[in-house]
């Protein structure tokens, strides 16, 4: 069996009866499914056969039984019958496709199922047979193999569902495993999970070690700080891991020699652990058997604590079945939690509550607690999974006397912390284990179930960690959220359990898809784009670079530098085609070439184009490139279809020379907005009332700005003509979207502070947007119909726009990632690295995010000016302290300059940010921070620059 025995049932055994590893799951030892358990009206003559992989009378009985399980599943959800589409084969692009596999039952795993045909319509994969995959010998890579799709049912937006083959097969980039007990295909499915060139989220050597009640316990009460019951454990050749000794006054561990002659032993050691403290007013214990044999078919004794004998005779009875590293424990049953109820107390045994929580790998392997679903039941008797109806916590609170709303608040924020707390301490267990031992070197734990009881002491609720799996906690998820199928009934207002983990997913079959890839990277920047170096070592990119600077720190960081004076850009066509001739000369044989640095943006397309490599067209990133040409080109763009462009383009002018500046005080309003035709950083722009404004402020920029030196990486080489363009009332906001093939993959919208007038350099931001849901549809959509205006359709953009009375109002495309602090505040609350999408369209690969990724917070930061912070960054707010602030989590920090140089032109030296689970509390954190630093005074007022995120 694949996955059933994971959420199969476990059940009060006669010790006596026949030796239970010889049982089923359901009882029965043929090694056959069960027959006729799903009444259903769903075709039967599909194409189950996978050519070429012939199966067995048996393989083919639990291959239907699978298919015939789905299709139940999603009779129940509400969702239409899976279409047979086998015999018109899919072709798609092998090995450039996201392709994330589930092999295991369709009733554990069918929330990942429909989340990721939500996400990744078309490539989330259900394989209901080994048959269906095979493992070849990956080249280059000795001892480790790729795995291949043959057929599968896929799932797309809506619950639709196909059973299809594909020819040639897909190359799977996430594999993950139901890794249950069986004769046969639970050994080949921790087969085909092992050593692995994809991830993995399973194995078997992991799955052995979750299902280990008593390592994870001890594990859990060593490392992760989390209660579990009071447990007495007697363990025959325990193994490695398992260290010996008491890891906390309620967890006695004792190892024993043989597994016969224990009597004396054992009746000391469970009368002692019955008379201790630990175990406080508990009234039962529970005998039972722990080991990866004992997962599903669990036997399990109930005796009154009292019943010294009794005990003690279960336990010697189970010691003859242990084998080595397993053991026998003996641990607390939690008594029903007696809650006070507005009508009494109720007649009866009262109500116990478990308590499943899925909690998820995330973004740097941070846990997620993603759901909590309950079961409720009689206080007498074992509550297990299945044998409850799932529930929210709220409700089964209520059903058992709590109803009252902080009560219930502080529950939820316990279970979240030692869920989270139990896949830390996993997390940490499994980065001390080689590769051998996790399975595999992309072998990974992304999602964990854990069975809480509540245990009431000292007037709280505490919830005690019973164990952990694979697959049972987040079936019963599953189970909460198919509550809301049927018609009529308004859908679960939260997330699905699934989402975070089909996030990481597609994260980690990102880094899959752009391991080794060949990059060319034009122009190197500066030190705000340091991390552009560490992530590509991090997702085993090979960089080469072209750079101006011959002594570029960067030179040394890449697989190859090319050394090119690039900085007249006025030339870009021509040096377009001389390095076109030095890649070739030096036989680079490239997957992509891609650029961030607002001066090489034109060149790159040039060079693309000259490669034949994927990239938006030169004339579109002239067009964004040229801010007057990209508002003029845009007022001419009227639709169809509507609303077009030219909605959301602002009147302006270009300025080359003062008869220019005349013309344009006449044909824009005033007052209005003068800036750099190519400039970066909001250098040189400024809010000009009058003619005689206009024309000081063009004769300043262009006595002071001439040249590239003047003002190195603002855009000079691109020469120093300027605009003048309507200044328009409104709060700034900041779109960065994702395109690819002119569609939108992912839009992150983030809200600006006033600026200081006349000038117009950024103060403060945060992220999430503040913004209405309906106001920030508009914003994404204000600056999709702009990128596509102006011929943009694959690439990472930021678009700066104002949100005015008659709505969206272009300031600006940066047709590059966002820069300043961007990309990390979008990785830190999304998960979502938007370098990352950029090489994957750059190398023509469409980038594997998620649909609807939801922020884990809100960040709130400013940026700190050299001119009005010089005192503050040498001391009270040196960059060494706010780098030790940052260390410790106090606070965000964003380097964006090397050096305290003060100019009359200048760019923010860094930005300072704080989170919290709120706007307000991350404002408040930061407006506290900036006034302690120094950051915060009369002539920078902090708390101004933040009241627009009230």
């Amino acid at each position: 069996q694949l996955s059933l025995d994971p959420s199969g049932p476990e059940w009060d055994c006669p010790l006596g009866s026949k030796d239970l590893e010889d049982e089923g799951p359901w009882g029965g030892g043929s090694g056959l499914p069960p027959t006729g358990c799903f009444p259903g009206s769903w075709r039967q003559d599909v194409g189950l056969d996978c050519k070429g992989s012939p199966e067995g009378t048996e393989a083919r009985a639990w291959t239907v039984y699978y298919y015939s399980l789905l299709q139940s599943c999603l009779q129940q959800a509400g969702l239409p019958e899976t279409q047979d589409r086998s015999q018109a084969p899919r072709t798609g692009c092998p090995g450039a496709e996201v392709t994330l596999c589930i092999l295991g039952s369709p009733s554990t795993f069918l929330p990942v199922l429909l989340e990721g045909g939500v996400q990744s319509p078309g490539n989330m994969l259900l394989c209901l047979s080994p048959a269906w995959l095979m493992k070849v010998p990956a080249p280059g890579q000795p001892g480790e193999a790729a795995l291949l799709v043959s057929k599968a049912v896929s799932f797309h937006p809506g619950g639709l569902t196909f059973l299809d083959d594909f020819v040639p097969p897909r190359r799977a980039t996430y594999f993950l495993a139901g890794l249950g007990l069986g004769p046969s295909r639970g050994r080949e499915a921790a087969e085909l999970a092992r050593d692995l060139t994809c991830p993995t989220g399973a194995s078997a050597e992991l799955a052995r070690l979750l299902e280990d009640r008593l390592l994870t316990r001890q594990l859990l009460a060593q490392q992760g700080g989390v209660a579990v019951p009071a447990t007495l454990a007697f363990t025959y050749k325990p193994p490695g891991l398992l260290r010996g000794g008491d890891s906390s006054p309620g967890l006695r561990l004792v190892e024993l020699s043989g597994k016969e002659g224990q009597e004396t032993l054992v009746k000391e050691e469970v009368e002692a652990f019955l008379r201790s403290e630990a175990l406080g007013d508990v009234l039962q214990v529970a005998v039972k058997l722990s080991g990866w044999r004992w997962r599903g078919r669990q036997a399990l004794r109930l005796h009154p604590r009292a019943e010294l004998g009794a005990v003690v005779n279960t336990v010697l009875a189970l010691l003859e079945k242990l084998e080595e590293e397993e053991s026998v424990l003996v641990e607390a049953v939690y008594p029903p939690v007696q809650l006070p109820c507005s009508d009494g107390p109720s007649p009866g045994p009262g109500l116990a509550v478990r308590i499943c929580a899925v909690v998820c790998r995330t973004q740097g392997d941070r846990p997620l607690l993603s759901k909590v679903v309950c079961g409720v039941g009689r206080g007498d008797r074992p509550l297990r999974h299945h044998n409850s109806l799932p529930r929210t916590l709220e409700v089964a609170l209520a059903q058992c006397g709590l109803g009252e709303e902080a009560q219930v608040a502080a529950v939820r924020q316990r279970v979240k912390a030692a869920a989270e707390a139990a896949l830390t301490a996993m997390l940490a267990l499994e980065a001390g284990l080689s590769a051998e031992q996790r399975g595999g070197r992309r072998a990974h734990t992304d999602f964990l179930g854990v069975d809480f009881a509540l245990k009431a002491a000292g007037g709280m609720l505490t919830p005690v960690a019973l164990e952990l799996n694979g697959g049972l906690c987040l079936e019963a998820c599953g189970a909460l959220e198919g509550l809301w199928a049927a018609p009529r009934l308004a859908p679960a207002a939260d997330e699905a359990a699934a989402a975070p983990l089909v996030e990481t997913m597609l994260r980690r079959s990102a880094r899959c898809l752009m391991e080794g890839k060949q990059l060319l990277v034009v122009g190197a920047g500066g030190v705000s784009k340091k991390f552009v170096w560490e992530a590509a070592r991090d997702y085993g990119l090979q960089l080469h670079l072209v750079e101006s600077d011959p002594n570029h720190f960067a030179s040394q960081l890449v697989q190859t530098f090319i050394h090119f004076d690039m900085t007249e850009h006025r030339r870009d066509e021509e040096n377009a085609r001389l390095l076109a001739e030095l890649v070739r000369a030096r036989g680079l044989k490239l997957d992509g070439c891609f650029s961030y640095w607002d001066d090489c943006l034109v060149l790159t397309a040039l060079l693309c184009q000259e490669l034949g490599l994927p990239c938006s067209p030169p004339a579109a990133m002239r067009l964004a490139k040229k801010k007057s040409l990209t508002q003029l080109h845009l007022l001419r763009h009227h639709g169809p279809p509507w609303p077009a462009p030219s909605l959301h383009a602002v009147p302006c002018c270009p300025l080359e020379s003062e008869a220019d500046v005349e013309r344009a005080v006449h044909q824009v309003p005033l007052p209005g907005v003068m800036k750099l035709e190519f400039g970066a950083g909001a250098v040189g722009v400024r809010l000009v009332e009058d003619a005689p404004q206009c024309h000081e402020h063009f004769s300043r920029i262009t006595r002071d700005l001439q040249g590239e030196a003047d003002h190195p990486g603002i855009g000079l080489g691109w020469g120093n003509a300027m605009l003048l363009m309507e200044f328009v009332e409104g709060t700034e906001h900041d779109v960065d979207l994702v395109l690819f093939g002119g569609r939108l993959l992912a839009a992150f919208v983030s809200d600006n502070g006033p600026t200081r007038l006349p000038g117009f350099t950024e103060t403060a931001a945060c992220m999430p947007t503040g913004l209405a849901p309906e106001q920030e549809a508009q914003m994404v959509q204000a600056a999709f119909r702009c990128c596509l205006g102006c011929g943009l359709l694959d690439g990472v953009f930021n678009v700066e726009l104002k949100l005015t009375g008659a709505g969206p109002r272009l300031i600006e495309i940066n047709p590059r990632m966002g820069g300043f602090y961007l990309r990390d505040w979008i990785l830190e609350l999304y998960g979502v690295d938007l370098l990352l999408a950029a090489v994957m369209v750059a190398c023509g690969l469409r980038p594997a995010l998620p649909t609807r990724p939801r922020a884990r917070g809100h960040l709130v930061g400013v940026m700190c000016l050299v001119s009005q912070h010089l005192q503050a960054l040498s001391s009270t707010a040196s960059r060494e302290t706010l780098q030790a602030l940052h260390d410790r989590g106090l606070l965000r920090l964003n380097l964006l300059e090397e050096a305290l140089v003060p100019g009359e032109y200048e760019e923010p030296y860094c930005s300072v940010a704080c989170a919290g689970s709120s706007p307000t509390e991350a404002r408040l954190r930061l407006l506290g921070l900036c006034q302690g630093l120094g950051i915060d005074g009369p002539s920078y007022p902090v708390a101004h620059f933040l009241s627009h995120f009230k």
